[in-house]
């Protein structure tokens, strides 16, 4: 039964392929007609074969201009069963895909017209020799007179006869394009390659968003759960120093949660429109996730000041003039400084000294504490945290040098950053 219904689809596709060659054939018979100076359209067979084979480059040209890949592929998936791996979406018609959707739309029309002639041939062959026992009496049997009874079985048998090569015919031909339809339908390797960039674009931005998560969600934890310790000891003694601790944990909470909506903004750019993922990575970071709301921009060197008055602890700021930062070093940049804070701050003891300045074309960035109890977070195999390892990871990104590890007692990490990429 199951064999019944798959060659019943594949029947349809054939039967499809020949209903979409019909307005080919008609006009080509009008032509024929028009050039051997007929007033009529001429049904003979050897008219059909040849009007048949005349048409079958005009489908192939038009088959590289119609937009039929997509039918063709809902027909080769819905009705021959196979699966057409789908090319990217909104991609231009290359020439190496109309040429092949060309070739596949050719061949559907040459084997399904074939396929669609001797169906309506043989089927009203059988029915009508299938009666002849009972009626008998046609006139004109393929030239001969046939009269009804015993003397009409043998019409009855050869027309039985003739539908098993019918049944083989459609089953060999339909099987023929179920193995050719995902090689020509499929992505050219062209589309392979755009859609293997793209899958590389959806990875690095997951993973540009995991830093910002980590960086700025990490910072403000670090400060909260330290300015909550430093509230709770002077509560009783000193409640004004309390008050400022808690103010401290509420803008760094607060920061937090606009950092977490920028980067949950990010995330759901994965659904905006095609034209919007063509424009520049700048732009995107800078435009409206949602219509008629705008998302608050990622942070920058110009929101350092914020960021260590936030901190918790004393921070000592020299910044020099960071105008000719571009946008996106400037942004990888101050992550990289709220990371190299947060272990401070975790790891280390006040006061912290961050030094930021623009010299010989690159951006130098120093952050440098002593040490306390506990090692900073470089990020060690087995453990929760990425700090070192995902500064390390933005530095080589934007093709700069970092230097990490203790110093005279303390801990330091120095950064150099291009401010533009060279070959």
């Amino acid at each position: 039964m199951r064999w019944n219904r798959s060659l019943a689809r594949r029947w349809s596709c054939l039967i499809l392929g020949g209903a979409l060659l019909m307005p080919y054939m008609m006009v080509g018979v009008l032509v024929s007609g028009i050039l051997r100076g007929d007033q009529t359209a001429s049904v003979l067979l050897p008219t059909q074969i040849g009007v048949f084979a005349a048409v079958l480059p005009v489908v192939a040209l038009t088959g590289l201009f119609l937009p039929v890949r997509s039918l063709e592929i809902s027909a080769a998936e819905g009705l021959l069963g196979v699966r057409v791996e789908p090319g990217v979406p909104g991609a231009r018609r290359s020439w190496q895909e109309r040429r092949r959707t060309a070739a596949w739309y050719t061949l559907h029309l040459a084997v399904g017209g074939l396929a669609s002639g001797f169906t309506l041939a043989v089927v009203p062959f059988t029915v009508v020799s299938l009666a002849l026992p009972f009626v008998g009496g046609v006139p004109d049997m393929l030239g001969y007179r046939v009269d009804g009874g015993w003397q009409a079985v043998g019409w009855a048998a050869a027309g039985v006869a003739l539908l098993v090569p019918l049944v083989l015919l459609v089953h060999w031909s339909a099987a023929l394009l179920a193995r050719l339809a995902p090689p020509l339908l499929g992505p050219t390797p062209a589309e392979r390659l755009a859609a293997a960039e793209e899958h590389a674009r959806t990875l690095a931005q997951r993973n540009r968003l995991a830093r910002e998560l980590h960086d700025s969600v990490g910072h403000a934890l670090s400060v909260v759960t330290l300015q909550a310790a430093a509230a709770g000891r002077v509560l009783d003694r000193d409640p004004a120093l309390a008050r400022t601790a808690l103010s401290a944990i509420e803008q760094s909470a607060r920061s937090a949660l606009e950092d977490l909506d920028h980067v949950l903004g990010l995330l759901r750019q994965d659904d905006r429109p095609t034209d919007d993922r063509d424009r520049p990575a700048d732009d995107r970071d800078q435009g409206a996730d949602n219509p008629g709301r705008s998302r608050e921009p990622a942070a920058t060197l110009a929101r350092l000041p914020e960021l260590v008055a936030g901190a918790g602890v004393p921070v000592r700021l020299e910044a020099g003039d960071l105008a000719a930062v571009p946008g996106s070093v400037s942004r990888e940049a101050y992550r990289i400084v709220q990371e190299a804070l947060t272990n401070a701050i975790k790891h280390g003891r006040p006061p912290v000294d961050v030094t930021v300045g623009v010299r010989e074309h690159a951006l130098h960035l120093e952050v440098v504490n002593r040490t306390g109890g506990g090692e900073p977070d470089r990020g060690r195999p087995g453990g929760g945290g990425r700090g070192v390892a995902g500064m390390r990871e933005r530095v080589r990104l934007l093709g700069g040098e970092m230097d990490a590890g203790p110093r005279e007692g303390g801990w330091h990490v120095r950064v150099r950053l291009p401010l533009r990429s060279h070959p």
